[in-house]
């Protein structure tokens, strides 16, 4: 295991955030704006970097956003050597914009879904970090050990509640795939699917405090949608959000009207955005202020005046994953989002 150290600075590519920028956060206290971000959006990720990454074909039955291996030029050898370039890559970039970034290797052929660790864990600002049921049981092994332990040494964790042993009565929750947080505040906003059962939704955020914001999303075709955070992002004052692949217009509009009463600025996607991987993205804490990482992909699908909407708020970080979104997942599934307290803050962390 590896950590990248963030530079002082924010990366050189696009425009970086200045003092007169509307996205830069002056470093003073007492400013809720960046009381909000800070609780809203970490500072440091953990990332995996795979040996033996490859499309699962097990999880392709309930995600449309996978592709077909049968359908790539490039041996299983040749997939995994590039989604670990791209891996590299997107480390590299967040600590040139100044976030912590964590990580860990993975040796293991069996994980072909280790490049994506936010599903099976998450950290929270009280020091609990949460294991998360999975409803493949070839993505089981990813939940690591070794992984809470680095946690646990480099941070204040005050405890870990284990929720895998949901598995065996069959509810299953992935982790920040299917659960989008609003920390601000306390909202949980889920697509209901296999990857989500209510049950399993319900318990995990009443333990946490949060209220659920439950909705139905579908494809084009009318499939659900496998996880929340391919078609929703939720940032500290901007919102990334599939509204047309929500099914009712009932909870269609419950959905905007919340964001929007929480003092996000909506920016609606629609489900030909959503397949590019638009929604799939990530707002970080760099060092001169927030970014928002997402694929070079999903930001090419955004319209001019989306892209001037999120460059209000956050400044964007267009990153290379071809290779590793052909697991059906982007940018914001690489990164396990840290919230915790530094050591000494939580009692017994």
């Amino acid at each position: 295991m590896t950590s990248v150290a963030p530079s002082r600075r924010a990366s050189s590519s696009g425009d970086p955030a200045d003092a007169a920028s509307p996205v830069a956060i002056r470093r003073r206290d007492g400013d809720p704006e960046e009381a909000r971000l800070a609780l809203q959006s970490p500072a440091a990720v953990v990332m995996v970097r795979p040996r033996f990454f490859a499309p699962n074909p097990e999880t392709a039955a309930d995600n449309a956003f996978q592709t077909d291996p049968a359908e790539v030029d490039a041996s299983r050898a040749e997939i995994a050597a590039r989604a670990r370039a791209e891996v590299e890559g997107v480390a590299e970039a967040l600590a040139g914009a100044g976030v912590r970034v964590h990580l860990v290797e993975d040796e293991r052929a069996d994980r072909p879904d280790a490049v994506f660790p936010n599903n099976w864990f998450s950290t929270h600002a009280d020091g609990r970090l949460l294991l998360y049921p999975m409803h493949s049981p070839s993505r089981r092994a990813e939940r690591r050990g070794d992984v809470v332990e680095l946690l646990r040494a480099s941070y204040g964790v005050s405890s870990v509640i284990d929720h895998s042993g949901l598995e065996s009565h069959g509810l299953h929750v992935e982790g920040t795939g299917a659960l989008v947080f609003d920390h601000v505040d306390r909202v949980a906003y889920v697509a209901l699917s296999q990857r989500a059962d209510r049950a399993a939704v319900e318990l995990v955020c009443r333990g946490l405090g949060y209220d659920v914001e439950a909705f139905t999303a579908t494809d084009a075709d009318g499939v659900p949608i496998y996880h929340t955070n391919v078609m929703m992002s939720v940032a500290s004052r901007l919102a990334l959000v599939g509204l047309e692949a929500v099914a009712s217009q009932s909870e269609r509009r419950r959905v905007a009207e919340r964001l929007a009463a929480s003092g996000r600025e909506v920016v609606a996607l629609d489900r030909a955005q959503l397949a590019e991987f638009a929604g799939n993205a990530l707002e970080l804490r760099g060092a001169d202020g927030p970014v928002l990482a997402v694929s070079s992909r999903g930001w090419a699908a955004l319209t001019r005046r989306q892209r001037a909407t999120v460059e209000r708020h956050a400044r964007p970080l267009p990153l290379d994953v071809p290779t590793i979104e052909l697991a059906g997942g982007s940018v914001r599934c690489m990164l396990a989002g840290v919230h915790l307290p530094g050591r000494g803050a939580v009692a017994g962390g």
